[in-house]
């Protein structure tokens, strides 16, 4: 395939080959069982937390809009990612052009972006929930959501912006295969020519400030709430606050650590193969996907109690349920 060897360093590629897990070559097709079963499970229990969260007039509060939103985005992202995998573990290659590669390298980071600041909304819902309980209703309203949620959004857009948009002026005439599944960020500079110097330096800038900016962040609210839960003089309140607390925690654990743990990787195991690495992609774009839904879903109290009613609502009668449902001969009107 002509397309497939290096051109000359005066001309740039529009257009590329992706190729996921190449060290696999011809075993790749066996990778599309199990990831699809991945992907499925991630889009079950996302939409089933959200349509829970849509249907039960009672978890129309922030804190449960706020989990509902988060799993949206991990829903978009994981589609965004998931897709494109498929395909190029089912096929040789995907032929992709630059402008859909920089779309969608804009979309997978804006979406963890979001992911982020969602966390930092959170954060803050639970902080004003916890420390000032009385005042919470008329300080955390609507507008106000409304407004935090835009604003993560915005700073998310900022972020990626001047990534991409630095991306999309380099110059790509080392190879036009991308070995890896989807348009990351390091993974299309392998193929440039030329200084890259300034997009490596601004992609690390924007990643460790933000990194920091949102643990601090999120260290002085949740210090805060685990000190003003421990003063609450009530058992069963002061345990409800630290276990809402300890789920929100603990995705912002998952999220946080396999983003780290995979850039730490990326940068320091230079020997470690590309399939290595992909796989590191792989594990920190889907493991949060997978593991929110289930921490909702399993350790707050109010969305668990209400997906039993929604299997028993999906679930059609039988016939002696149908009987039962009858009026009896006595409840018969004469």
């Amino acid at each position: 395939m002509s397309g497939w060897s290096n051109r000359s360093s005066n001309t740039s590629y529009t257009s590329f080959f992706m190729v996921g897990f190449p060290g696999l070559q011809e075993s790749r097709t066996l990778l599309v069982l199990p990831f699809l079963c991945l992907y499925l499970v991630i889009l079950s229990a996302n939409t089933l937390i959200i349509h829970t969260v849509a249907t039960q007039t009672s978890l129309h509060q922030p804190m449960y809009i706020l989990i509902a939103l988060l799993l949206a985005v991990n829903l978009c992202a994981s589609t965004t990612v998931a897709l494109t995998m498929l395909l190029s573990f089912s096929t040789h290659f995907i032929h992709i052009s630059l402008t859909h590669c920089l779309v969608q390298m804009f979309c997978i980071y804006f979406l963890i972006g979001c992911d982020c600041g969602i966390l930092l909304v959170m954060a803050l819902d639970r902080y004003v929930a916890i420390c000032y309980p009385l005042r919470y209703p008329e300080i955390v309203t609507g507008q106000l959501l409304f407004g935090m949620v835009g604003l993560a959004a915005a700073r998310s857009i900022c972020v990626v912006a001047p990534v991409v948009g630095l991306a999309s002026r380099v110059r790509f005439c080392r190879s036009d295969i991308i070995h890896h599944f989807a348009c990351e960020h390091m993974a299309l500079m392998k193929l440039s020519c030329g200084d890259i110097s300034l997009n490596k330096t601004v992609g690390l800038i924007i990643r460790i400030f933000n990194r920091v900016l949102d643990m601090l962040l999120l260290a002085a609210s949740y210090s805060r709430i685990i000190h003003a839960a421990f003063k609450i003089s009530s058992g069963r309140a002061r345990s409800k606050a630290l276990n809402t607390c300890g789920s929100h925690l603990l995705v912002i654990f998952t999220v946080h650590s396999s983003s780290i743990s995979s850039s730490i990787v990326y940068r320091v195991a230079h020997t470690a193969s590309q399939d290595v690495h992909n796989l590191l992609s792989a594990f920190y774009l889907l493991l949060p996907c997978l593991v929110n839904p289930i921490i909702y879903g399993a350790r707050t109290k109010e969305i668990r109690q209400h997906l039993p009613t929604l299997f028993q609502k999906a679930r059609p009668e039988g016939p002696a349920e149908k009987c039962s449902s009858l009026p009896s001969q006595r409840e018969l009107p004469s």
